[in-house]
């Protein structure tokens, strides 16, 4: 893979003499040798990156949750997986979602926070990922990338916008390396600025309505109205943005377009190539940002191992009711997903970035909705956070019956990634680390 941060011995070279030769302002994207030497140094900094992982009907509570607190704890079945990254991790338990109850109803709402997701009229609110995109503005071709396994996409998403959108998650990793790597010929880029300037020009039209219309209003209508307008000159610098990326050319892959897997039997292999995929997309610098909801809620019967099946869907297997053979299968199930969290841990950790690892510069989140999935209880979610350059290595414990807010580390991670914000959701604080 290019990386985006290239290194050149020459003395610092002007970008126009580059391209003067070449025709093009926008064929050659910056290069470090075109930036004189004194200012070199805040170049070579990498950016901070997060990717956020949910499975929507969470773990078995009891092999994950670790047994002490603090740097002393013992750790649990599961996170006996990850032992060789111990302290590149923190696990977390006593958080949840204060008022976002009801089940399932709960997995739209795992990165936002929004209560009540159960009663009548409730509209969901922005989430975490395009909170910190909001705030960072669009640096790379992508500002977040929201990707999903099984996913029912009219349905379910980890990604919200700030009028309670649903952004829809993409599931098929070979869209996805297209929309990252396969340049389109001066035909279709062009074709796509033009659709790009009608949208413009259409929210012009808008904006011109909009500003006759409100001579007429109210002073209460009028505040509603400019919240308004300031949200369609927010999209009208997107769409400046995009047309920009548009004539800026793609990183180049070192590896072939993958093949999509359209069965969703093959859980487990979905789930490896769309983490995959995500580490790519952090790698190339195609964006900062990552969502994945792996979407177990949809999954029928799956493949535990090449010549074993699940005897149940997702779903079902979820509600055992301490029935042996479910519970010993979701184990197996529970078990496999660590596993394929540690192989990418290790990836990240053999990944230099700007100097460092890109584990050290990429926030992983992953957990759940649920608490416990047999019950259907929305409290005590399974949390662990690794990479980051946090000061892992430890259980931070809260009360299991006064849970505190999962905002909180929200707003560590926020902070973390560098967005100046003191709340986030439910916040009502920050989690130290120290």
């Amino acid at each position: 893979m290019n990386s985006p941060y290239v290194s050149c011995r020459a003395g610092a070279i002007s970008r126009r003499s580059l391209l003067r030769g070449i025709g093009a302002m926008v064929a050659l994207p910056f290069l470090e040798c075109m930036t004189p030497v004194f200012a070199r140094s805040a170049v070579q900094e990498a950016p901070a990156r997060m990717l956020l992982i949910s499975n929507n009907l969470g773990v078995l509570p009891k092999p994950f949750f670790p047994e002490g607190v603090g740097r002393d704890y013992q750790l649990s079945p599961y996170l006996s997986v990850l032992a060789e990254f111990r302290n590149e991790f923190t696990v977390f338990s006593g958080l949840s979602h204060p008022g976002v109850v009801g089940g399932h109803s709960t997995e739209n709402c795992f990165l936002t926070a929004a209560r009540g997701p159960t009663k009548s009229g409730f509209r969901n609110q922005i989430s975490l990922d395009q909170f910190a995109a909001e705030r960072l503005g669009q640096a790379t071709r992508f500002t977040t990338l929201n990707l999903g396994v099984n996913i029912d996409k009219a349905n379910r998403s980890l990604s919200w916008t700030r009028d309670g959108v649903l952004l829809p998650a993409e599931d098929s990793a070979a869209a996805l390396f297209r929309k990252m790597f396969i340049q389109g010929n001066a035909e279709t880029v062009q074709r796509q600025i033009r659709k790009l300037e009608e949208r413009g020009s259409i929210l012009d039209a808008l904006l011109e309505d909009t500003r006759q219309f409100s001579r007429k209003l109210g002073s209460s209508d009028k505040a509603r109205l400019d919240q308004y307008l300031t949200s369609i000159r927010e999209v009208e610098e997107r769409l400046q943005k995009a047309s920009e990326w548009e004539l800026k050319p793609k990183p180049s892959a070192t590896q072939p377009p993958p093949d999509d897997i359209q069965d969703k039997k093959l859980f487990f292999e979905k789930l490896s190539l769309m983490l995959s995929m995500a580490q790519l997309a952090l790698e190339s610098d195609s964006t900062r940002i990552v969502t994945l909801m792996v979407d177990a809620f949809a999954t029928p019967a799956f493949k535990l191992h090449p010549d074993q099946s699940t005897t149940d869907g997702y779903h079902n297997l979820s509600h055992h009711g301490q029935a042996v053979e479910k519970v010993k299968q979701l184990e197996d199930a529970d078990r496999q997903q660590m596993r394929l969290l540690l192989h990418l841990l290790k990836n990240l950790a053999d990944k230099p970035d700007g100097g460092r690892r890109l584990l050290d510069r990429t926030t992983i989140l992953f957990g759940s909705n649920m608490g416990d999935a047999n019950t259907h209880d929305n409290s005590n979610l399974p949390i662990l956070l690794a990479g980051g350059g946090f000061n892992h290595g430890q259980h931070l414990a809260f009360k299991r019956d006064d849970n505190k807010p999962l905002s909180n580390l929200f707003v560590s991670m926020l902070q973390q990634m560098g967005v100046e914000c003191e709340s986030f959701g439910s916040s009502t604080g920050t989690v130290a680390m120290g």
